[in-house]
């Protein structure tokens, strides 16, 4: 294949691409647009408005909240929170990811605690995280932490073993030494496979920081701002404005993340697109 010839292929993958993307969009768009007509309807003509307030009531008090300082108060919180954990999560994760890979015995050795730990639910923690930090912020990080790192953990320890022998071995003939085989070869290999564990992990700690405001009656975050609201019952209207800007932070952070994915790992889609 002539290099012409690569670059008018990779062109077309690129341009194929962004074809897909645009048409996912509009077509999501259209989704969104009906279900919120859908539910304008029922609001209007069918459900007790108490229990489903109009969507054009809750688009508008959506509106006033993300300009209200105090409001954004509450969501600084949670985001916080949420990013404080998930940061700990990532070092904790690929620490432990890149030991599990390079060590088997040592993979061997945690497998019993590791698969003990793993399914259990963040939010049968909160009474001992509560007993623990408190009802503060350490409480919502400690939680969110505990959740976020096993995607990191695990994507590392699969992108540690999709590493190519030969370029490990390579290394080793040169004389280069485990550690700087470790970062010169395993972590920048790995380093697609963590950033999209960080991704999944993001939306975990809105879910997890969040809930954990609900549940435990944290004194600050958004997750408490929403059960204030929905306490007598008179503010449903907030309590769905709330509810659409935790699913708007979420979209937002996942967007972020996609971006600084797709510039920091260009390289790998462009060697993809050769082969």
């Amino acid at each position: 294949m002539t290099p012409q010839s690569t670059i008018t292929y990779r062109d077309r993958r690129v341009h194929s691409a962004r074809t897909s993307t645009l048409g996912t969009l509009r077509r999501g768009l259209v989704g969104v647009v009906a279900a919120l007509c859908i539910a304008e309807a029922l609001a209007r003509w069918g459900v007790d408005s108490s229990a489903l307030p109009p969507v054009s009531v809750v688009l508008a008090n959506t509106a006033a909240l993300v300009v209200d300082p105090v409001f954004l108060a509450e969501v600084a919180a949670t985001l916080t929170a949420a990013l404080t954990g998930l940061g700990l999560a990532t070092l904790a994760g690929v620490g432990l990811g890149l030991l599990l890979g390079s060590l088997r015995w040592v993979e061997r050795a945690s497998s019993v605690v590791v698969e003990f730990l793993r399914p259990i639910p963040s939010v049968a923690l909160i009474p001992v995280a509560i007993l623990v930090f408190g009802q503060g912020a350490e409480m919502k990080v400690a939680l969110v932490t505990y959740a976020a790192l096993w995607p990191i953990l695990f994507n590392t320890l699969y992108g540690v073993r999709a590493v190519e022998p030969l370029a490990r071995e390579s290394a080793r003939v040169f004389g280069v030494p485990r550690l700087a085989v470790l970062a010169r070869v395993v972590l920048p290999s790995t380093a697609p496979f963590v950033a999209a564990g960080v991704r999944i992990s993001a939306a975990i700690a809105l879910i997890v920081t969040v809930s954990a405001e609900l549940l435990a009656g944290a004194a600050e975050g958004l997750g408490s701002w929403i059960l204030r609201m929905s306490s007598g019952g008179a503010n449903t209207d907030m309590v769905y404005a709330g509810t659409i800007v935790a699913g708007l932070l979420g979209v937002a952070v996942n967007g972020l993340l996609r971006a600084g994915e797709h510039r920091l790992f260009r390289w790998k889609r462009l060697m993809e697109a050769q082969t």
